[in-house]
């Protein structure tokens, strides 16, 4: 074997054990149909063309407003839908088009935490047997096992003792959520893709959440993808983050970078949004004006130009490529 081929091959090993995801060109579309005949006469670019990684043990931040198609990102990536086109390689494996036997192998190492704790909850199991499912359904475990290791995962989340033989009906808003994050961890998952996790939470609950999971990331090696529109909330998560509009990713930094020095026009007013928690310390707010476009019929160039108010000609005829214009700081935008 030649020194060249050698090389190779570590590269790409070293490449998979720093790099846990990676989304290559990702693409979702839902056909829109019209006609008698119900034939397929466009498409909703839910998701458009997006690529970004996540490293090992890091949390990476996915934000942008109602509709841009963060959370269908998601999904996408944890192959509840089916992408349209791209790929996605998880753990150096490429599963974008995997079915079967072989999705559901995979599937114990990719887990969600839902936005609503209610309605991903089954209201006629108990507490206890709703965490046990999935150990149930992977691993081969007396009943005494399975109670013992549910019972230890409900205590790391901070729920009682007593909560296993508890419906969720029984538990507040952020009890919900801590029963359904001890239900993405039963099988031990390298990443965990959470949906707004605290979005239907008290304020006052957000902040515990947000710090168990911290905790738990360190305690169990996780990585995640962190979803969310409050940027306020994705600063405290986040290692890198990426700004998502209309289905395309606009910015991706490291997120000290992207809070001290945004790039995109859109990045900016996202931020120029977030209260300060100095009252006496004067802030210019950029107003957007009009609506987000229809994903059914985006706008011709840069999706973001129609509101841009640094919006130039070319913006409107050419769509821009996410490029590296810093050290890790890349941004789709003709400005750069």
């Amino acid at each position: 074997m030649s020194t060249t081929t050698i090389h190779n091959e570590k590269s790409q090993l070293s490449s998979h054990s720093k790099n846990l995801l990676e989304i290559h060109n990702l693409k979702l579309y839902y056909p829109v149909k019209g006609g008698f005949f119900k034939h397929t006469v466009g498409n909703v670019k839910a998701v458009d063309n997006l690529s970004f990684k996540i490293k090992r043990g890091t949390t990476f931040g996915l934000v942008g407003e109602s509709g841009c198609g963060k959370s269908t990102a998601g999904r996408t990536i944890l192959r509840l839908l089916k992408p349209t086109d791209g790929k996605i390689i998880f753990d150096g494996k490429d599963i974008t088009n995997l079915t079967g036997k072989s999705l559901r192998e995979i599937r114990k190492d990719l887990q969600m935490v839902f936005q609503d704790p209610y309605a991903s909850l089954n209201p006629m199991q108990m507490v206890g047997d709703i965490v046990a499912e999935p150990i149930y359904n992977y691993k081969k475990k007396s009943q005494a096992e399975l109670k013992k290791e549910v019972r230890d995962l409900l205590e790391k989340v901070g729920l009682p003792k007593d909560a296993y033989y508890k419906y969720a009906h029984e538990f507040s808003g952020g009890q919900r959520q801590r029963i359904g994050i001890a239900r993405s961890l039963a099988l031990r998952p390298k990443l965990i893709i959470a949906d707004e996790p605290v979005s239907a939470l008290d304020v006052s609950v957000q902040s515990q959440v947000l710090n168990l999971l911290k905790d738990l990331q360190e305690e169990f090696d996780l990585t995640f993808l962190f979803i969310a529109h409050d940027l306020s909330v994705v600063k405290h998560m986040s290692d890198r983050i990426g700004v998502m509009y209309l289905g395309n990713m606009v910015e991706i930094s490291e997120k000290t970078s992207l809070y001290a020095a945004p790039l995109h026009p859109y990045t900016k007013a996202l931020i120029s949004a977030i209260p300060s928690s100095d009252p006496r310390k004067k802030k210019v707010r950029t107003i957007l004006k009009g609506d987000v476009p229809s994903p059914v019929n985006p706008p011709s160039g840069c999706p973001f130009h129609p509101r841009c108010p640094m919006a130039k000609e070319e913006c409107s005829k050419y769509k821009p490529v996410l490029k590296e214009v810093k050290p890790s700081h890349q941004v789709a935008c003709h400005l750069y």
